[in-house]
């Protein structure tokens, strides 16, 4: 069944208390560190988490909290920019795939490979037989890295509200310690949100890894979501600590 994201709500069920899932969060987390640990240890497999979504989705802070108990040997995250001269003069995977994770880590894209079939797509940098072309290579490529590198590929379309989007962005202006993320150009993208609406609802729908669609416009119930389905991803890997041996010593 396709995704229609605006069908979809940006907000947590009405039923469920700030306080009672924040507490639910601290210990997913710390479940979240040990099999991390243990997923180091083992070294016979490896975690992609892709985060894609509008400007101010949260992309960084559900990294921050949702992994702030996980030693920086084991989660590594690579933020997505535009494209240097180097990774323009290779085709659009290679950025993507130098950093994808090894075995033993846990590898976090805040923004991805995706970008380069969403914001092309948009501002029609790029036409659409190179955007069906572009998407079975990313098809391919994370079928490369799950059958080839044993790696789990993890994504999240973090779903803002635009209404929830505006409050982000003029805190930016409006708080002094804020003020470093502000941007001009979010504020251009924002007026091709329905452009970018349809260019997600494409990439959701076409991927043959599904998506997990996390309501934020309560940062709270952001984390919660992603730390769940984390912790349940990493507990069906199931890592182990290796054992020594019999006979050494």
């Amino acid at each position: 069944m396709s995704i229609n994201l605006s069908k979809i709500s940006t907000l947590p069920p009405e039923e469920l208390t700030k306080a009672s899932i924040k507490k639910q969060t601290l210990a997913l987390t710390d479940e979240i560190a040990e099999l991390g640990k243990k997923l180091q240890a083992e070294k016979k497999q490896a975690l992609l988490i892709v985060f894609q979504g509008m400007d101010s989705s949260g992309k960084d802070g559900a990294t921050k909290k949702v992994f702030r108990k996980c030693s920086p040997h084991v989660v590594k995250a690579y933020p997505f920019k535009k494209p240097t001269d180097l990774e323009f003069a290779h085709d659009f995977l290679w950025r993507a795939h130098k950093v994808a994770p090894a075995q033993g880590e846990i590898m976090i894209f805040t923004r991805s490979h995706y970008e380069d079939i969403l914001i092309q797509r948009v501002h029609n940098w790029i036409d659409e037989k190179t955007v069906k072309s572009r998407m079975e290579a990313i098809n391919n490529f994370e079928e490369l890295l799950t059958k080839h590198n044993n790696t789990r590929v993890l994504k999240f379309y973090l779903h803002l509200s635009p209404e929830r989007q505006l409050e982000k962005l003029q805190e930016r202006i409006d708080i002094p310690e804020k003020n470093w993320k502000h941007n001009p150009g979010d504020w251009e993208e924002r007026k091709h949100w329905k452009d970018y609406m349809k260019a997600y609802e494409y990439a959701i729908n076409e991927s043959k890894i599904a998506w997990n669609i996390v309501p934020v416009d309560k940062r709270w119930y952001r984390d919660y979501c992603v730390a769940k389905t984390v912790l349940k991803t990493l507990k069906e890997m199931d890592p182990q600590y290796p054992v020594l041996a019999d006979g050494v010593s």
